[in-house]
């Protein structure tokens, strides 16, 4: 905070000279700080990693846990410390990066990933402890900012500042806005004073499926608020039923707010008899987080009347082998979210099969399992009769002529 009051104490003093007459005026007067537009000069965002990290900006990586959010943001850092390139190939310029870690222990979990994705440890700096009247302290951000900005400064051209987690930098109660606010603007201010990139990692709540991903973030409003840009991290399903990582941005206000990755966790020996996890990064998706991440976490129990909407759906648009990408282009046509048709699909037993010369997946019903569904204009009535069937015999049309005539007739 005292960085930013600095720097709009200069830029008012600097408008009251550009004014007239109100140079005369003490400086630093008590009182509303005002700067004119006109005193302003405009300048563009200042990226680490275009589009995705700003300098001077503080960004939230966000995602269910096992997702290997804090291995990302090593990544990252590893990145930063040797100018490697970005998962998009574009280069990034060497720099430092400072890491405060609340849950992983330097020397067996970070440094070991650090160094098996190739980063510079001699530019690596870990925030272990604040000294106070030559006593080791836990470090508090309320407290110990200052002193931390100084920190920094001695070690110079720092780039990256990763917080793991964010809630760490928060002393009150996580799930008021006002106390999130009032915790993360040190961290604002500092990713502001050092022109670094600020990256928090937290969690996804539990139970939210099917909401706005952003919304879906771990406590207050607030953090998602207070950040420019959010990143997701997740494990959806691919065409073939695999799991795959897909990182995805949620928000930003300051760039592009759709678009990811796919990436891999990987086991590997950062060095003899040491084991560490790494990220390796797959090809560039598009699509906004909400339909990337529609599969994220789905509940099989959650929704059972969109569920078996979405049953319905794929008995009747199933009748004969349909290529998946048919049946995604259909199911969002109908309304239906493609993690539910999925669910749907999983409970019907839904074959997928990969066709012939490229022909790409298709899903097809079991045997035994098909119903056909007809529609009929009767009027400005809609009738939709449905067959089902019975002890292995096809029911015929109509339904009422079927030994057990409990068809549903809607």
């Amino acid at each position: 905070m005292t960085a930013r009051i600095d720097s709009l104490r200069q830029r008012a003093d600097e408008a009251a000279a550009a004014m007239g007459g109100a140079s005369a005026q003490p400086q630093h007067q008590d009182g509303v700080v005002l700067i004119r537009g006109s005193d302003i000069a405009p300048e563009p965002i200042a990226w680490l990693w275009q589009n995705w990290l700003a300098q001077g900006k503080l960004h939230l990586l966000a995602g269910a846990p096992g997702q290997g959010k804090t291995t990302i943001a090593l990544a990252a850092a590893a990145t930063v410390t040797t100018g490697g390139r970005w998962p998009d190939g574009s280069r990034c310029e060497v720099g430092n990066v400072l890491i405060w870690s609340g849950e992983d222990d330097p020397a067996d979990t970070l440094l070991p990933r650090l160094i098996a994705m190739g980063a510079d440890r001699a530019r690596v700096f870990f925030i272990s402890a604040a000294r106070i009247g030559g006593e080791l302290v836990p470090f508090d951000p309320a407290r110990d900012m200052v002193q931390l900005t100084e920190a920094a400064h001695r070690i110079g051209d720092v780039r990256l500042l990763i917080v793991d987690p964010v809630v760490s930098a928060v002393a009150g109660d996580s799930h008021k806005n006002t106390e999130v606010r009032r915790a993360m603007q040190p961290l604002v201010d500092l990713a502001s004073h050092l022109r670094a990139a600020a990256l928090g990692i937290t969690h996804l709540s539990k139970g939210t499926a099917g909401r706005d991903p952003t919304e879906r973030v771990t406590g207050s409003i607030a953090f998602t608020a207070v950040v420019r840009v959010v990143l997701l991290a997740a494990k959806v399903k691919d065409d073939d039923g695999k799991d795959k990582r897909i990182l995805v941005r949620s928000k930003s206000n300051i760039g592009p707010d759709d678009g990811g990755f796919e990436y891999y966790i990987e086991q590997t020996e950062a060095l003899p008899g040491i084991p560490a996890s790494m990220v390796t990064w797959g090809a560039a998706i598009q699509g906004t987080a909400r339909e990337l991440l529609a599969d994220a976490e789905a509940d099989a129990g959650e929704d059972q009347p969109a569920k078996g909407s979405a049953e319905d759906f794929l008995r009747e648009l199933l009748t004969a082998p349909t290529p998946a990408k048919t049946v995604q282009a259909e199911a969002k046509d109908a309304g239906h979210a493609w993690a539910t048709v999925r669910r749907a699909a999983d409970a019907l037993g839904v074959a997928r099969r990969k066709g012939g010369m490229g022909d790409g997946w298709y899903w097809s019903l079991p045997e035994g399992a098909q119903r056909t569904a007809k529609v009929l204009n009767l009027g400005s009535e809609h009738l939709r009769e449905e067959m089902s069937t019975f002890d292995g015999q096809d029911c015929p049309d109509p339904p009422t002529e079927c030994a057990n005539a409990d068809d549903e007739v809607l």
